[in-house]
This record gives C-alpha cells, structure tokens and sequence, in this order.
C-alpha cells in the first residue's frame, strides 16, 4: 500500500493523471515484491533462514507435544519420523532432538521463539505458510488434533499474522489434503469418486463444489506454487525439509486431478 501511495503520487506530479496510473502500477508490483519476499535472497540470509526454520519447527513441534500434559510415545515416534525423513546427519539430528526436548520444557516461550522466526522469516509469505502447515500435519499425524494443541497452533498462526478464520481455514484445508496421500488413496483412479471423496477434493484446494473450473484452476495453481520445492529452497527452507512440502504437492496433485474428472464426466 505504501509503494502504491509514494509512487502513485510522484506520478501525478511529473505527469498528471497519466503518470499517477502508471505510479500506482509500478507501486502495486513494488509492494507485492514486499509482501511475497519475491526478490533473490543472499547465501548468507539463506542460511540465516534455514536456521531459523529448523529451529523453529523442531522447538514448536516439541511444545505441541507437551500442550496436552505429556509427550506420548507416539508424538515421540513423529519427530523421530520427520528426522528419518529429512535423512538427517548425526549432528542434525542431535540437534533436532535437543530442539524438541527445549520445547517440551517447561520454561520454553512460544513467543520468544516466534519473535526470533520473524525477525530472520517475516517478509517470506511462503515460509510463514509453510512453518504453519507443516506443524499443523505433524500435529494431525495421530488423526486428532487436540485442544491443547491447537491453541498453540494459534498462537503461532497470530504470530505470523494469520487471523483466526485464515487459521481454521487451513486446519480444514489441511485435513482434507491427508485423505489424498500415500498410495493407498487411490481417489483419483476411481471410475466415480463418492461424494464424501469429492467433498474433501474441493476442501483440499480451498474452494467450493459451486466454484467454476476457472476458479479451481487458479487455487490450485496457486498452492502448487506454494509449495514449489525450488522455490522453497531459493528462499531459504531447509532442503531436508522440502520433502514436507513434495508430499503436500503429490496431495493436492490427487485431489485437483479428480475434481477434473468429474468436471469433465458431469
């Protein structure tokens, strides 16, 4: 909005009503840059960033767990799964284990944690998204999500300047995501997928059954360049992590695939 109103201005006093439309575009791509974080990020700020991300997922992910009263031995076997995934070194994943246990702590703060992630991550849209999706699936991973759990998933989502509804927009859009992965979902080689099946397709885009093709293309475009691994990695998301966010495409590859389908059969 700023790049909008100093340009916008300049332009109309070099050139009038023609030059204020001009400025207004030009500021309106300047602020989008802002926003999105769009601009090539340094080697240097990369590895701030992969730092920052790391350490921030694994503290989280040990809070969550400990949000209901204690750490299962099934949230414990999460963590140890996501390492597994993220093929991590020795050191890595020591350090990923002390992350976890610090945030399992009684004297950890989510706050401190989240105001460090946004001084080092705050200008990335799609990092912020990414943090929050990927500790809300971990979280989800034992088919519930409890309330303790969920009320530092919120605190987090504040913290990245997502609002109350955007949050349980994505808790829902989340959820539906999971029914579409694996080998085993299997939705989108069925001759006629049910209407439960359907249901959970259009969630997992965030748009409607009453949404046109038009629209669900543009969703889901939208979430595939989200979760772009070279992206993610030209911004700075640590590569051993991309494997979340593959897992996430592959997801809502399935459930944009079946939407087509029975666009198409309708």
């Amino acid at each position: 909005m700023l790049g909008k109103l100093i340009a916008g201005s300049l332009g109309f006093m070099v050139a009038g009503p023609f030059g204020a439309a001009l400025g207004l575009y030009v500021g309106h791509q300047f602020d989008r840059g802002v926003g999105g974080f769009s601009r090539p990020v340094s080697a240097a700020d990369q590895a701030r960033i992969r730092a920052a991300f790391f350490e921030t997922v694994f503290s989280l992910l040990g809070n969550v767990a400990k949000a209901d009263g204690r750490v299962s031995s099934i949230e414990v076997s999460q963590a140890e799964s996501l390492m597994a995934k993220m093929n991590l070194d020795a050191v890595a994943r020591r350090r990923a284990i002390d992350l976890f246990k610090a945030g399992s702590g009684t004297n950890f703060s989510v706050d401190d944690v989240m105001q460090r992630f946004m001084e080092v991550c705050g200008r990335n849209n799609n990092l912020k998204q990414q943090l929050l999706n990927c500790l809300i699936s971990l979280a989800m991973a034992d088919g519930d999500l409890h309330a303790g759990e969920q009320d530092v998933l919120r605190k987090v989502a504040s913290h990245l300047g997502f609002s109350s509804a955007i949050f349980d927009q994505f808790i829902q859009m989340i959820k539906a995501q999971s029914q579409f992965g694996g080998a085993g979902s299997g939705a989108g080689a069925q001759s006629r997928p049910s209407r439960n099946q359907l249901a959970d397709a259009y969630q997992a885009l965030g748009v409607s059954d009453k949404s046109s093709m038009r629209e669900v293309k543009k969703a889901y475009r939208k979430l595939i360049s989200q979760n772009h691994p070279d992206k993610l990695i030209g911004q700075g998301m640590p590569e051993d992590m991309i494997s979340l966010a593959t897992q996430k495409t592959q997801e809502i590859q399935v459930a944009y695939d079946l939407i087509v389908k029975h666009l198409k059969e309708s």
